[in-house]
């Protein structure tokens, strides 16, 4: 049960139209939360499975899209984080959610600890190829073309690049893929935070310097960071995520 004013942290829930079950416990999540029992909702990227645009990704998750409006009219804040996914998330969206946006690197004071939020793909120093291929798609003059663009021309171009995305996965060493401990440190020196707390590797753990949340295709998950401090990776199919 949550019952103690708590914080929750969420992300990779990678929502699409051929995973309704997923899409149904993110609704269902948000219909639950409500102050003072949940402080705020973080959600570190990735939380659709691609965003092309705000005048096609709204009309098509326009459920979501109230849902998240209704959570943040009831007092919840939400805070979200782009991910590689849907780095494409516009001000629109963030108006008729009720979202406010975070920077990657996003330091934040909970019960005293400062700690980093991040979508944790730059912390994968060692992929090179994906290391590259991040730095040309933010491009913001690219960005800006893209979005010009028809949505049916936009359709392709981010199925093809889902495409080459789960090949290059598939032909890489998953401690390539993970994040190096080299720029955990460096991270936490810059911003002189302990903590940081990150999705995208999909391996959801506590270690010395991190928290890593999991991706919902595993199971729909978050973290619980109660008013005590106490810290909690826990599955929403629980019975300890009754919220009450």
């Amino acid at each position: 049960m949550i019952k103690s004013e708590s914080t929750l942290f969420i992300s990779d829930l990678h929502l699409d139209e051929s995973q309704p079950a997923i899409t149904q416990q993110f609704l269902q999540l948000l219909g639950e939360i409500r102050p003072p029992v949940v402080h705020a909702l973080y959600i570190l990227g990735d939380l659709f499975e691609t965003w092309i645009g705000d005048d096609v990704g709204i009309p098509q998750h326009r459920k979501i899209i109230d849902a998240m409006k209704a959570a943040s009219v009831r007092g919840v804040p939400i805070y979200f984080l782009c991910g590689n996914r849907d780095f494409l998330i516009g001000r629109q969206f963030l108006h008729e959610t009720g979202c406010q946006l975070l920077q990657d690197e996003s330091r934040l004071s909970i019960h005293g600890q400062q700690i980093l939020l991040m979508h944790g793909d730059t912390l994968c120093t060692h992929d090179l190829a994906y290391m590259k291929a991040r730095k040309i798609l933010r491009n913001p003059v690219l960005r800006a073309l893209f979005l010009c663009l028809p949505a049916g021309i936009r359709k392709k171009i981010a199925a093809f690049l889902r495409k080459k995305s789960r090949q290059h996965t598939s032909m890489t060493a998953n401690e390539i893929m993970d994040v190096t401990e080299e720029e955990v440190l460096r991270i936490l020196k810059k911003h002189n935070a302990s903590l940081i707390v990150h999705g995208h590797t999909h391996r959801p753990g506590f270690h010395p310097e991190r928290i890593v949340l999991g991706a919902w295709h595993d199971y729909p998950n978050m973290l619980v960071w109660d008013e005590n401090g106490e810290k909690k990776l826990t599955a929403l199919n629980s019975n300890e995520l009754s919220i009450t």
